[in-house]
């Protein structure tokens, strides 16, 4: 790879933004020089899991409660393909990612996918997800 090729995206995360306050930077980068924390991602990642835990049990119920799939789930062309001989629509539900494969063609998107849940990611191309857009909810 040379180096101006764009770096790839990892599948695995996704990028956020926050605002914080200088105070709470400020507090942060201490950390950081004092050795308590790799980098700044490092703390936040950690904070952030940290509160996941805390909370893992509401999670849990809430994600049988919802029926929700957790983790990454792929729907791959032959998946739809095979929906749509058996006369089955796809209600997507994911908590995490959920990707639909970019050969998949809009009108097959279109004839096999009832709706679309997704707490977390959705990766699929702009056609289908444009095509899909009143039935993500």
């Amino acid at each position: 790879m040379s180096r101006t090729d764009p770096k790839p995206k990892n599948a695995d995360s996704e990028k956020i933004t926050i605002n914080l306050g200088p105070i709470d930077l400020g507090q942060i980068d201490l950390l950081v020089n004092e050795g308590f924390y790799a980098n700044r991602t490092d703390l936040i990642r950690t904070a952030i899991r940290n509160q996941l835990n805390l909370h893992a049990d509401v999670v849990k119920q809430t994600v049988a409660r919802k029926s929700l799939v957790l983790g990454m789930h792929h729907y791959s062309r032959a998946d739809l393909e095979t929906a749509r001989a058996a006369g089955h629509r796809l209600q997507i539900q994911v908590l995490g990612m959920a990707s639909i494969a970019s050969d998949v063609p809009v009108e097959l998107a279109l004839e096999t996918i009832e709706s679309i849940f997704v707490l977390g990611a959705l990766h699929a191309s702009s056609a289908v997800k444009d095509a899909l857009a009143s039935r993500i909810l």
